[in-house]
């Protein structure tokens, strides 16, 4: 049997393969990234052709790293930025433009259009999700609308996916046109309870349901690959979040996990319930294993994270490096009663303020641009607050810890500012990679590979735990500070 297996995370920023062995260390990572394009405000696209040249490269140059070929590979995993959109040409096999990326706000006239008279939670019944820019049936709607395509693609000659499904349409040799619950949980064309397509919403949305592509559980094996990885099963597709729950061992009720990446994600699992958020999150599938029933999880969508530390470095010029943050925050003792609100493209939850926009406040004299870059961080501690409050207000469940994962886990300061936050501990695993790791577990578990998820549990290690500091007083107040700050970013637009 073979000893290894792989994922293929393709994120907003860059695209990486990464091989596994049986201990889930990692025996080989590939990454390279592609270009973001900025046609104009609030218009976020990507170049879907060099998305897959990318994955095409990585793939070689891992298996290169590791000495072996594909047939080395038990299985394979697909796990993606999510909602990010393409449309492409069945026969050609080529998209008819950039896709829009979740980040993408061009949309907002449509989901108003769309909302209506009901308001945004006009579908949230059935797909757990407010009406919003965000989610990629709009983005469908308008690629649609805009190239006139609506005809073509009631005749089934165009293919929609999110990344997952190009990714897994040009593994299998145009083969499958395939999708997993939860990356059609985030489109508003699913209904959660048969995680099915409904025929309702897509008529309402105004897209056929021609063009898309079938959905399947979350673990199993759905085809067999071709080209770079030919004969490796394709055993899993998770959307990049839920990726990183099943890499955090997240595997019953209660148990929650925050990815810091561009943006931050934080989900909690609910199990077979399906929990509708009163409090501005979002409900959405957290996994389906092949032949049960699926697991759903609540979360919190933050759009701004470590975005902000590039624009921090890009826009201002203040570091050279995004690592520099750390340090230039820590030159100072506090945040001189400086909030940084990093509404770029507006609030996510559980504010869900598309009228927001970027502020800064409380700026005096006595400003540095440590306090500046003190404030950074910390707005996305104080974001992170936000959404776990709603978390509890919503599930009833008071966590004991949060497990997190992502590049600016690394970053100290933060984690320790995180737990003051929060009250609670802090946990970041030893193997940092979960998002990679959760699509080759899940993968790994549709062959065998591994027998079940206890095999899985036993496996995550604990790396570092950051404990509170700080006494509930004085977290009120900053939070208190913070909350005062978001008001201020209100209604801009």
């Amino acid at each position: 049997m073979a000893e290894l297996v792989a994922a293929l995370d393709q994120g907003t920023t860059s695209t990486r393969f990464v091989i596994f062995d049986h201990g889930g260390a990692v025996v080989a990572l590939s990454q390279e990234e592609h270009a973001q394009i900025l046609p104009g405000p609030g218009r976020v696209e990507h170049d879907a052709s060099e998305i897959w040249a990318r994955a095409e490269s990585v793939i070689a140059s891992a298996l290169a790293q590791a000495g072996v070929p594909a047939s080395a590979l038990a299985a394979v995993g697909i796990t993606n930025q999510r909602e990010t959109t393409v449309l492409w040409d069945r026969s050609t096999g080529e998209p008819v433009s950039n896709a829009i990326v979740w980040q993408d706000t061009r949309t907002a006239d449509l989901c108003a259009a769309l909302a209506g008279a009901d308001g945004p939670d006009r579908f949230r019944d059935r797909t757990g999700l407010p009406i919003a820019t965000y989610f990629s049936g709009p983005k469908l709607r308008w690629l649609l609308d805009e190239h006139q395509l609506h005809d073509r693609a009631a005749r089934g000659e165009l293919a929609f996916g999110t990344i997952d499904t190009w990714l897994a349409w040009n593994l299998t040799g145009g083969g499958s046109h395939i999708t997993d619950v939860t990356n059609a949980s985030r489109t508003l064309l699913m209904d959660l309870a048969t995680v099915a397509w409904d025929a309702d919403l897509a008529l309402a949305m105004g897209v056929p349901t021609a063009c898309l592509p079938e959905i399947g559980p979350s673990v199993g094996v759905r085809a067999e690959c071709e080209g770079p990885l030919a004969g490796v099963p394709l055993a899993a597709i998770l959307g990049d979040q839920q990726a990183a729950l099943f890499g955090q061992a997240c595997f019953a009720p209660g148990d929650m996990k925050n990815t810091y990446g561009t943006g931050n994600f934080l989900l909690m699992n609910t199990g077979t319930t399906i929990i509708r958020s009163g409090a501005g999150l979002l409900t959405t599938v957290a996994c389906q294993q092949s032949g049960e029933l699926p697991q759903y999880a609540l979360e919190g969508s933050i759009a701004v994270t470590g975005s902000l530390v590039q624009w921090f470095r890009d826009n201002l010029g203040l570091i050279s490096d995004a690592s520099e943050i750390e340090g230039l925050a820590a030159s100072v003792a506090d945040n001189g009663d400086v909030y940084f609100v990093p509404a770029f493209s507006g609030l996510f939850a559980p504010h869900w303020r598309p009228d927001a926009r970027g502020v800064i406040v409380g700026l005096t004299r006595f400003s540095t641009g440590g306090h500046i870059a003190r404030a950074a961080l910390e707005a996305t501690a104080f974001q992170t607050k936000d959404v776990i409050d709603a978390m509890i207000e919503d599930s009833g469940v008071v966590p004991e810890s949060l497990r997190v994962d992502g590049g600016m886990t690394q970053n100290d300061l933060l984690m320790q500012f995180q737990a003051d936050m929060l009250g609670f501990d802090v946990i970041r695993p030893r193997v940092t990679e979960t998002t990679a790791l959760g699509a080759a577990f899940a993968a790994g578990l549709a062959v065998g590979f591994w027998g079940a998820t206890e095999d899985l549990t036993r496996i995550w290690e604990e790396d570092r735990r950051w404990s509170p500091a700080i006494d509930e007083s004085a977290r009120r107040r900053l939070h208190d500070r913070w909350s005062e700050a978001v008001l201020r970013s209100h209604g801009w637009v």
